[in-house]
């Protein structure tokens, strides 16, 4: 390493003191005949180790390069002419149908477009039907209701009609009342029991209560308005009074 960096001083100076040409050499030296001056090849830093180079004085010394190992040269990649760009798309494979087929296709759908039609008029026409069928049977029972009643309706016009007296007159009534009830009975309509009977909040309601000694205590003592019953349902609940036993309530 020392002797890598006397060399490299001694290029430095001689690149910087004047050149002396081969003439001032011959002249300098009397009695020495003039050479003609020798064209060496420069040779490459990395050879100046450990020889001694060999220097012409009329051409400038290159600075040597700096000690390591030379780092391979970046070259660009050649420019090549610019291409159209091109957009690749993924090709698209189109399957072509005859012309038989397509006809074919075509009738199919013509056939389930005719059947979805058929069916929507089919489903309208029965819930046409099943509406139709349903008041139809609704006015077959009020029909058959009314039917009944209609002897009923002629004998109340009987009573308005009749000149007899208060008593003749209600006993008529006593008469149409008991058929009503006879028309009821064939409908499976039933009163329900309320008179002397314990208070139920199921089939009574309790319009007031009465202070009474001789009845028992929440038992009814008075019905205001009769409630029915269909078969086992409820039409509407007896409207009564209730009987408050105070000597039981203080018992």
């Amino acid at each position: 390493m020392p002797e890598k960096e006397t060399e490299l001083r001694l290029l430095e100076r001689l690149k910087h003191e004047p050149a002396v040409s081969v003439d001032e050499q011959a002249s300098e030296a009397p009695g020495k005949p003039a050479q003609p001056p020798v064209h060496e090849e420069p040779v490459p830093p990395q050879q100046l180790a450990g020889h001694v180079i060999p220097f012409r004085l009329d051409e400038p010394v290159a600075p040597a390069s700096p000690v390591g190992p030379k780092e391979p040269e970046l070259s660009a990649p050649p420019i090549s002419p610019k291409e159209p760009a091109t957009s690749e798309q993924p090709a698209t494979t189109e399957q072509s149908i005859s012309h038989a087929e397509f006809d074919q296709l075509k009738a199919e759908r013509d056939q389930l477009l005719d059947r979805l039609a058929r069916l929507q008029a089919e489903f309208e026409n029965a819930r046409k039907r099943a509406e139709r069928e349903r008041i139809a049977d609704r006015d077959y029972a009020t029909g058959s209701v009314i039917e009944k009643f209609l002897p009923v309706v002629d004998n109340f016009e009987l009573a308005l009609k009749s000149s007899g007296s208060a008593e003749q007159l209600r006993s008529g009534v006593e008469l149409i009342v008991k058929q009503m009830d006879d028309v009821l009975r064939q409908l499976q309509v039933t009163p329900i029991p309320a008179l002397g009977v314990e208070f139920d909040p199921r089939q009574h309601e309790a319009m007031s209560t009465v202070e009474r000694d001789d009845l028992p205590d929440q038992h009814v003592a008075e019905e205001i308005r009769r409630g029915y019953r269909l078969r086992e349902r409820l039409l509407r609940p007896a409207l009564v009074r209730v009987v408050s036993n105070p000597k039981q309530t203080s018992e």
